[in-house]
């Protein structure tokens, strides 16, 4: 089914009543125990499951219009839902409905001389706004960590995922309502186009903070045009720095997983830096490796130098997330080069060194300014699950309330809670 024509007068009515009903049902949706909303996510997941093979077929339709339209191969691989993925998605929401809960956390308490008991809590936001692209896990993902943490949800998942966002809401919802939660917490306006997602960033007092998920130009544009308060989650150029002391055997598969394991996502690498001093001892065996896993190696002169079947690099290649099986590898002078490029054309998102020198271990972990830093692992570890949150909403590249893998508590603000007996300012 395509999206409705309506006019953009229409379109952003229509969104703005939906939005609407999102911020009613966080009211109630606030105020529900931690156990009744476990209840209403195994709900969600059982759900999820049994209309499986709807879910399937409709992201089929999806699928084949992307085919028809040119998506890219990352693109395609994103929106691609079968049974084992579907499955993963309700187990991802049954983890979820298992973690603590955030709301009502005690941040801080304190007592001022006058007797004032002060107390600071996790609230809800009320209502989590995402525009994303071909990514129906978002869809779910999303729904479920704001619906744990008390927080209606409102999605735009856009044109290239509309049959299966629409099976996958509508599967959601009928779960609310079958344990009594009410369905307009989870939200969509993907039937309104772009103008939905207009309504959406200009929607301040009815969506309490907007997340973008998806390529940099749809993230720049929600960061730039929105009225309501952003999270951003930036693109992933990623590094790996192979230093002068970097095992062979972990350099490869380190790298090799990192680029390899799945290509299309923001925590695969796109870009190695060789210490001059390893540069003839691991350059060989890594192009080869690479090659052999089917990446295409873009290299400087120094790379092609020393393997075959190079791709001479342009200063593009560096500031490039290629989401597909291809990697840029730069011979650089020593540590303090490499962390210099990384400043240059890193997204902050990840960044990975790999050496057994310990004091280039912790000056990178001190002065590489990304959401997460690692040593001697690979940047496909940059994930919510992998880092215990269940799903996640996003990974973060700003500073601001939230950076690096976003899960339960990053849904939540705080307020004071102030008991007194009787005081008065003098």
């Amino acid at each position: 089914m395509a999206t409705t024509l309506v006019s953009p007068t229409d379109a952003v009515t229509g969104a703005r009543e939906r939005m609407a009903l999102a911020k009613r049902a966080a009211r109630t949706l606030g105020l529900l125990s931690s156990e009744r909303k476990s209840e209403m996510l195994r709900a969600v997941a059982a759900r999820l499951e049994a209309d499986s093979e709807a879910i399937v077929a409709a992201n089929a339709g999806d699928l084949e219009r992307g085919r028809e339209s040119g998506l890219s191969a990352a693109l395609q691989d994103r929106l691609r839902l079968d049974p084992s993925r579907v499955a993963a998605l309700a187990d991802a929401v049954r983890d979820v409905a298992e973690l603590p809960d955030p709301v009502g956390r005690v941040i801080e308490q304190r007592r001022l001389e006058n007797g004032l008991s002060l107390t600071k809590v996790a609230v809800p936001f009320g209502v989590v706004g995402s525009i994303y692209e071909a990514r129906p896990n978002v869809t779910v993902d999303i729904a479920a960590l704001a619906l744990r943490s008390g927080n209606a949800v409102v999605l735009r998942g856009g044109s290239a995922a509309e049959q299966s966002n629409r099976a996958l809401i509508s599967s959601m919802r009928a779960a609310l309502e079958s344990v009594g939660v009410d369905p307009d917490a989870i939200q969509t306006v993907d039937d309104f186009g772009r103008e939905g997602a207009r309504a959406m960033m200009q929607a301040r007092g009815l969506i309490d903070v907007l997340v973008p998920r998806g390529s940099a130009q749809l993230i720049e544009t929600v960061v730039t045009e929105s009225t309501v308060p952003v999270i951003e989650t930036g693109a992933g150029i990623v590094h790996i720095v192979l230093d002068e002391s970097a095992r062979a055997d972990w350099a490869i598969d380190i790298v090799v997983n990192a680029k390899v394991q799945r290509p299309s996502v923001c925590n695969a690498v796109e870009t190695i830096l060789v210490h001059r001093g390893a540069a003839d001892r691991l350059i060989p065996a890594l192009v080869s490796s690479l090659r052999a896993a089917g990446v295409t190696v873009h290299g400087d002169a120094e790379v092609s130098a020393r393997a075959e079947g190079v791709v001479p690099a342009t200063p593009q290649d560096w500031a490039t997330e290629y989401l597909s099986l291809d990697i840029a590898i730069r011979v650089v002078d020593d540590l303090d080069d490499a962390i210099e490029h990384i400043r240059t054309y890193s997204s902050q998102h990840t960044e990975s060194i790999i050496t057994e020198d310990a004091a280039a271990a912790e000056r990178f972990l001190a002065e590489v300014d990304s959401a997460v830093v690692m040593v001697n692992s690979s940047t496909r570890f940059t994930d919510g699950g992998e880092f215990g949150f269940g799903a996640e909403v996003g990974i973060s590249t700003q500073k601001l309330h939230a950076r690096g893998p976003m899960g339960l508590p990053e849904l939540t603000s705080t307020k004071w809670l102030v008991r007194g007996a009787g005081q008065v300012r003098g």
